[in-house]
């Protein structure tokens, strides 16, 4: 069920909604091949009224399940956007779209969710990544230099241009 409020409620105080909203509503599945959202996005918000808009301000959280670029590794990062805000314009050309007196929040918490998503996941900053599956045969001390496997560039490097 999308995250809807309802403007008539505004009219008189300011509006706080807590609570859960499912990764389904969100559609954030399947966006990015290494990121996956784990649970539903918790949310701790405040609207406001003003002359013509609506503000937003609270908090937005949602466990990933992500696996690092480098090495492969699954691991869990919690995205929390602390001090989130919006601002839902009610005139003008790029107002919200308002059914019944209720506005949708569900594609600008996604909207908001996907941007903070890392863009290059790491298990931690200082990996190595894969670990070499395949190792150099160990050449002996005396091996010559024409025993070495010769550079991808070397091809290059004979080229007369």
């Amino acid at each position: 069920m999308p995250l809807l409020f309802n403007l008539r409620h505004l009219e008189e105080k300011n509006l706080h909604l807590q609570g859960q909203l499912a990764v389904a509503d969100l559609a954030v599945e399947g966006l990015d091949e290494m990121i996956a959202p784990n649970g539903p996005l918790s949310y701790n918000l405040e609207l406001q009224k003003l002359e013509r808009a609506v503000l937003v301000q609270g908090s937005l959280t949602l466990m990933l399940d992500c696996e690092c670029v480098r090495c492969l590794k699954p691991y869990r990062q919690l995205l929390q956007l602390e001090n989130w805000a919006c601002h839902l314009p009610l005139a003008g050309d790029e107002r919200v779209v308002v059914v019944n007196d209720c506005v949708d929040l569900t594609p600008y918490i996604r909207e908001d969710i996907v941007l903070a998503f890392p863009q290059h996941p790491l298990c931690n900053p200082d990996c190595r990544g894969l670990a070499n599956i395949q190792k150099e045969p160990e050449k002996s001390p005396g091996a010559a230099k024409s025993d070495a496997t010769p550079s991808a560039w070397a091809a290059l490097d004979k080229l007369k241009l």
